[in-house]
Parts: structure tokens; C-alpha cells; sequence
């Protein structure tokens, strides 16, 4: 693939970023270095290879899944406006 200056400016207009012609010119040669970079690696066989999410293969600590209230209510409610049993009272909203 290969950008010119066209393509440059249309670009820069998009991400909405002013660019002179003198910056358009330095720009279109380290966007064409990039983009045959990302060819080179197109053209890599990795037919045998594994996705991977990681370099470093590494496994997530598990917790044991309890349910619980967590027992706090008290402090939860503490923070409440209003609150009755040990539930939140709030306002009719619909009528």
C-alpha cells in the first residue's frame, strides 16, 4: 500500500490535526515505512503458530465463588438519605 499526499491531508482533515505541506511530505514517507512494515509482516506463514494473548504464559489466580451479603449492611445504610428494615426508602417515582 502506498499514501501520497492526497491521502495525507485527507487524513490529517479527519482526525482534524493541521498539517503543512512541509509535515504532509515527512508524514507520507513514515506512513509508507509503516505500512510496508505491516506488508512484511502479512507475509509471515503462521499456519502452525497458536493465538496468544501474552508473551509470558501465566494462569489467573481463582477465588472461591460464595455467595454472601457481605455483611455490612449497616455501614451501607449508614450512608442512606432514608432507610427502613434494613432496605432503602426512596420516592414514588410513577404515579
Amino acid at each position: 500500500m502506498s499514501v501520497d499526499a492526497r491521502t495525507v491531508a485527507k487524513v490529517a482533515h479527519l482526525a482534524r490535526i493541521a498539517v503543512t505541506p512541509e509535515e504532509a511530505e515527512r508524514l507520507e514517507g513514515e506512513l509508507n515505512s509503516i505500512f510496508g512494515l505491516v506488508d512484511e509482516l502479512a507475509k509471515v506463514d503462521v499456519s502452525g503458530v497458536e493465538p496468544m494473548t501474552s508473551a509470558v504464559s501465566a494462569g489467573l489466580r481463582m477465588r472461591v465463588d460464595v455467595i454472601t451479603d457481605g455483611g455490612i449492611a449497616d455501614k451501607v445504610l449508614a450512608n442512606a438519605p432514608l432507610s427502613e428494615d434494613g432496605y432503602f426508602l426512596v420516592p414514588k417515582v410513577v404515579e
